[in-house]
Parts: structure tokens; C-alpha cells; sequence
């Protein structure tokens, strides 16, 4: 019998399928999902799912459960999560996603959300989704309405294709090469639709639809997933390279020396464009960004606001400010004016215009945003998380300190750590920025010193 609090994490669903995850599992989620949404007034739902073989089979367990509670189920079938989102917000109701994003084969998950894209965590419905879920599988009966809601199935790429195009303009731009690398996720479905009549020659890797992942792992947040899409910028001489994860609602950008663009930089590229159309808005950006990043929007006008990590803080801070952009240096990149949900699809398209309106190569082009080093995020497993961060603490005594999200130093010279403690490991994660390789090293391996003792 399925736990589920060991899946139902913060912001999702996840675990691995089927000794965490099976049909009977997803079917009592779709039971809590749809008690939770009718109590927001919630009459439809729209499900969707990523390119994972179980994914078919959960998904419409999970649809199932609804309409036998009642509610009628839009069934949009393959859609990235980005997608879903967009149909989540265009037709105003609530909407589940099932993928595990860059999680190995074996996973899958639900990602779910209220109607206009407004996502659901633990504390804003998912703990309710568990325990009613967990309830059925004991042996609890699920909802039964006496008139079962409906299944209508509908293909939404055109239509979501569509909206980005109205969110960016390409018009009057250069020709470019352009190198996807899909990682056999849902790239590979959205990028040949989203890139078509678009005066871009591109070079697709593994475009073919495979959850197992036979290329590379679907997560470009690792380096050694990024080495192909490098060597493949530079061998066919593109202007640039696309990385996108499994369930394509993040992107990560490649130079035309093969070089990645830190997802700081393109946070503060679509921050100034989006203030161009904009003047004054507000960006928000976590605190793992870069600083560039709030020194570029205040230059450009703007107003920065720095949020925790995580999509729902920053989703939720922007609909508090009515922000126009954020960025994550995870790149998830979020807009105002796609439900303050997350899109890498639209972030490409804005790197692309700026990259086709500019003479310039992208690496110059992102030198402009890029002003610090960084060290990418070291994970330390350590057997108390809370007295290795006093320790951190008590040798920065001295220095300024928040904890906003974890633990925050920043030196008068502006190098900056944050260590923060992970919500499902014993690890503790750190990163950690200064004006040159040789400040940030010292300042790190200063913080890793007492985190490893």
C-alpha cells in the first residue's frame, strides 16, 4: 500500500512507479484533487501528462476519480508542463500534470495547480490532497456523484504556440542557427510547432519522445547533460544552443563557443526587455541569483524584489507585487502576463529575439549581464542540518546575516554564501559568489570547511 506522505512533497507529486506511485494511487489523488477543487467552485479540470510510459496510464486513473466525483475532465494528453499551465490559465481551471520532470525513468509525479495556473503546495491544498488520498487507499470510499462528469479530450499545442507568439515579438529579426537539445523530453513536441515559419535553421537532438532517457539524463542543471548540446553548438557552428528538461518548463541557454549563459544573465536579458515594454515594474528574483540581477533591473528602472526559492514563493510574490518577470537560477523564468506561471519556452523565444534584433554574438551579447563568478550549487551531506548551519553562522558573526531562506552571509566587498538545508535529504546546499574566481574559492571552501568538519 502506497505511503503518500512519502511522496506528496511541497510543491508536487513524486515518486517512483510503481513502488511509491501506481493507478490505484493516482486514482485516490484524483479523489482528493477533486474534493479540493470543488470547494473553489471548480466544475472542470484539465489533465495532462509528459512522455513517460506510466504516464498515460496514471493520468487517466487520476481523470477517472474526477468524473466519477462529478467534475468533467479536459484530457489534453502529451503537453509540457508549461502547457498545461497555459491551459490551466486560459480556460480558468484548476489542471494536473503528471511528470517527474528531470527525475530518472522509474518516477513520475503530479504537479498540480487551481484554476488561472495558481499553484498548489502543501499548505495551500496538497496536505489535503494526501490525506484524503491516503484515506481511500485504508479503505475510506472516494466521492461518487450521482451524475458522473464528463472526459473531453483536446490537443491545445497550436492554441498554447499561439499565445507565446502574442508574448514576444520575432518579427524583423536575423536568420540563426539555433541547436535544441530535447533530451527525448516534451522539447521535442513543443519546439518543432513553437520555432515553425520562424527564420531559424534548427538543429534538433533527441527530439524522439523516451521517457527511459536513453541519451542523457533530461536535467540540464548538470553539467556533464549539457556536453552534447556543446559539442553540437560548435560542430554545426550555431548561434546558439537550447537545453530543456523532461517536461520542458525550464531552459537553459548555450553560447556559440559552446559556453553555457548562466540563467543570472538571462533573468536580467528578459528583466531589461520586459521593462522596455514595461517602465518601472517590478522583477522578482531568489536569492540564489546573481546580484547583477537586481543591480541590472534598478539601472534599467525597475524594482527588484528578492523571494526564497521555489515556485510557489515566487509565484506567490508575484501576484502580491504584479510583477511583470522572475527568474530562478534554476531557469525557471516566470510572466505576468502567462499567470505568473513558469515557461522556458517563452524565455528561449526572448533570448532569441534579443540574440536575432543584436549584430552581436551571443557571448557578447550576455557579457553585458553577466558581472560576478559563481559556484553553482555544492550539495554536503551532513548528519545535523541545524547545528552545521549555527556553526556557519557563529564563524560569520561578524558579517551581515539573513534568513530569508536558509542562512545568508554577505562581506563588505559584496561576495555573498547561501546555505540552505533541503527538504527531503540530509544535505545541505551552498552557493556562493564573488567578484573573481579567487574571492569565491577562498569564501567557499571557508563555508565548506565547517559544513564538512
Amino acid at each position: 500500500m502506497p505511503d503518500l506522505a512519502s511522496i506528496v512533497k511541497a510543491y508536487d507529486i513524486r515518486g517512483t512507479v510503481p513502488g511509491q506511485f501506481d493507478e490505484a494511487a493516482a486514482a485516490a489523488l484524483g479523489t482528493g484533487f477533486a474534493d479540493l477543487v470543488r470547494g473553489h467552485g471548480a466544475t472542470k479540470v484539465a489533465v495532462a501528462h509528459d512522455m513517460r510510459d506510466t504516464g498515460p496510464g496514471l493520468a487517466r486513473a487520476f481523470a477517472g476519480a474526477i468524473t466519477r466525483a462529478g467534475i468533467d475532465v479536459v484530457f489534453a494528453g502529451l503537453c509540457s508542463t508549461d502547457e498545461l499551465y497555459f491551459i490551466s490559465g486560459s480556460l480558468d481551471v484548476p489542471g494536473a500534470m503528471f511528470t517527474a520532470s528531470h527525475n530518472p525513468a522509474e518516477y513520475n509525479g503530479i504537479k498540480t495547480c487551481l484554476a488561472g495556473a495558481r499553484p498548489v503546495s502543501l499548505d495551500t491544498g496538497g496536505a489535503d490532497i494526501r490525506d484524503r488520498a491516503q484515506a481511500i487507499l485504508d479503505g475510506a470510499e472516494p466521492t461518487t456523484a450521482d451524475t458522473p462528469g464528463t472526459l473531453t479530450e483536446r490537443d491545445f499545442l497550436a492554441d498554447y504556440v499561439a499565445h507565446l507568439r502574442t508574448l514576444v515579438d520575432l518579427s524583423g529579426i536575423r536568420p540563426l542557427t539555433v541547436a535544441v537539445d530535447a533530451g527525448n523530453g516534451m522539447g521535442g513536441h513543443t519546439v518543432p510547432t513553437a520555432f515553425e515559419d520562424l527564420p531559424f535553421t534548427v538543429v534538433p537532438m533527441y527530439f524522439e519522445l523516451d521517457g527511459t532517457f536513453p541519451n542523457h539524463e533530461a536535467n540540464p542543471l548538470e553539467p556533464k547533460n549539457l556536453v552534447d548540446l556543446q559539442k553540437k553548438v560548435v560542430e554545426v557552428g550555431a548561434d546558439i544552443g537550447l537545453a530543456f528538461d523532461g517536461d520542458a518548463d525550464r531552459c537553459f541557454v548555450i553560447d556559440e563557443n559552446g559556453d553555457p549563459v548562466s540563467p543570472s544573465a538571462i533573468t536580467a536579458l528578459v528583466a531589461v526587455r520586459e521593462l522596455a515594454r514595461d517602465p518601472g515594474a517590478t522583477i522578482i528574483h531568489n536569492l540564489i541569483t546573481s546580484r547583477a540581477v537586481p543591480e541590472i533591473v534598478t539601472e534599467n528602472g525597475g524594482a527588484p524584489v528578492r523571494t526564497r526559492v521555489g515556485h510557489s514563493f515566487i509565484k506567490a510574490e508575484m501576484a502580491r507585487t504584479n510583477a511583470i518577470f522572475g527568474g530562478e537560477h534554476s531557469a525557471h523564468y516566470y510572466f505576468r502576463d502567462f499567470w505568473f506561471a513558469d515557461t522556458g519556452l517563452l524565455a528561449a523565444m526572448h533570448t532569441l529575439a534579443a540574440l536575432g534584433g543584436s549584430d552581436k554574438p551571443l557571448s557578447e551579447l550576455a557579457a553585458d549581464y553577466e558581472r560576478y563568478v559563481a559556484s553553482g550549487e555544492i550539495n554536503s551531506t551532513v548528519d545535523d542540518q541545524a547545528a552545521r548551519l549555527a556553526a556557519v553562522e557563529e564563524a560569520f558573526a561578524g558579517e551581515k546575516i539573513d534568513h530569508l531562506d536558509g542562512l545568508t552571509i554577505t562581506m563588505t566587498d559584496g561576495a555573498w554564501a547561501n546555505l540552505r538545508a533541503s527538504n527531503t535529504e540530509p544535505l545541505l546546499r551552498l552557493n556562493v559568489e564573488a567578484s573573481t574566481p579567487e574571492r569565491m574559492e577562498r569564501l567557499r571552501d571557508a563555508v565548506l570547511a565547517i559544513v564538512r568538519g
